[in-house]
């Protein structure tokens, strides 16, 4: 818990003051003399239970006061809530070899097909978000679940110089996790790694709770899809970034485009040799516990994004009680109508079919009398 005006609390010191002061009131009291025919008559009608009580609503009013200052500093904490939405990242390289037609029409325009492909066979509850990558990378459409905006962001990509793949992981991951804070300047993105040449105000940074590593894969909310047709030629490690996807448990799956053993394209009296860095790539997705793809065709490519569709984050059912199920996630259906939905925490259990749910199978149906 954080107080975002921790300066107020410096009008507890009221508090001792005001006791201060009552105290003295009282001993003020019994320094009045008072004259009684009888001192009976004063210790009958002076009993415990007065006593107590008339201290009790000084008393609530200084723990009122106290309330008071503590909401005046404004204390805020960070909840954590299970999420009920899929996250899906297109990271998508936008270097100037995507021009090149090895890949009718050309790489450019196939990856773009193919990710509008994928776009539109996505359940509406999974929130699709874009990135391109070339010598930097960019959000250029944050995950949303319009349609409409995520088509016309893939339409107008742009092409660029140099393949940062290590930026386009990083920036992928700032999408998912938009309180993280990553170094793009540096070869090695980790927070520990990148001191030398820290900024002054790095102090800062490094009060901040650095997130707790997690099992490689065990984030099931979002997914990584990076497609590239070289390999890095600028900005951080890849190897690096996808090791700090997988601190944060995020897969990511990669596509590779064009050939392995390299292509010289030219354009506007220039030409460049490009290659596919396939090693990378299989580091990548093994390191993050996804997998990688080899799309040599439109043809190819079309159908890896398809197959990525059985990939990303689906239903599971889990059985709470015997003859029943209920569907966790929050894409796709169950398989039966009576199944209900169930927060993503849910126990997931592998094979929940119409069974489970109470529902007789074709074998031990009773069959019909006429």
């Amino acid at each position: 818990m954080k107080l975002l005006w921790p300066e107020a609390l410096w009008l507890l010191v009221l508090v001792p003051m005001l006791i201060g002061a009552y105290v003295w009131l009282l001993r003020r009291k019994k320094k009045a003399a008072v004259r009684y025919a009888s001192l009976s008559m004063v210790k009958e009608a002076m009993s415990a239970g007065p006593r107590i009580r008339r201290h009790i609503p000084p008393a609530l009013f200084l723990l009122a006061l106290v309330v008071l200052v503590a909401a005046i500093a404004r204390p805020t904490a960070v909840v954590t809530l299970p999420s009920q939405h899929d996250t899906v990242i297109l990271a998508m390289d936008v270097s100037g070899s995507m021009r090149a037609t090895d890949v009718a029409p050309n790489r450019l325009v196939a990856a773009q097909n193919a990710a509008k492909a994928f776009v539109a066979d996505q359940p509406s509850t999974t929130r699709v978000g874009v990135v391109t990558f070339a010598g930097t990378a960019a959000i250029v459409q944050p995950p949303t679940n319009n349609r409409e905006d995520i088509i016309a962001a893939i339409d107008r990509f742009q092409l660029q110089r140099a393949t940062a793949i290590g930026s386009g992981i990083l920036i992928s991951l700032k999408a998912i996790f938009p309180d993280a804070d990553f170094d793009l300047r540096s070869t090695n993105p980790r927070h520990e790694a990148s001191r030398r040449g820290a900024p002054l105000d790095s102090s800062r940074d490094a009060d901040k709770q650095q997130p707790k590593p997690v099992p490689p894969g065990s984030y099931t909310s979002a997914a990584i899809i990076l497609l590239t047709d070289g390999q890095t030629t600028t900005g951080p490690d890849p190897i690096e970034a996808a090791r700090i996807a997988a601190d944060r448990g995020v897969r990511v799956f990669t596509v590779g485009v064009g050939t392995v053993s390299g292509e010289i394209i030219g354009f506007e009296g220039w030409s460049m040799r490009v290659r596919l860095d396939e090693d990378a790539l299989k580091t990548i997705a093994n390191v993050t516990r996804g997998e990688y793809f080899y799309a040599g065709t439109a043809t190819d490519l079309k159908k890896i994004y398809q197959g990525l569709n059985s990939k990303m984050p689906s239903p599971r059912c889990s059985r709470l009680r015997p003859g029943s199920c209920r569907c966790s996630g929050s894409t796709g259906s169950c398989r039966n109508r009576d199944l209900t939905y169930a927060p993503r925490y849910a126990r997931a259990i592998s094979g929940c079919d119409a069974s489970d749910a109470g529902v007789p199978s074709a074998t031990t149906r009773p069959s019909s009398r006429t």
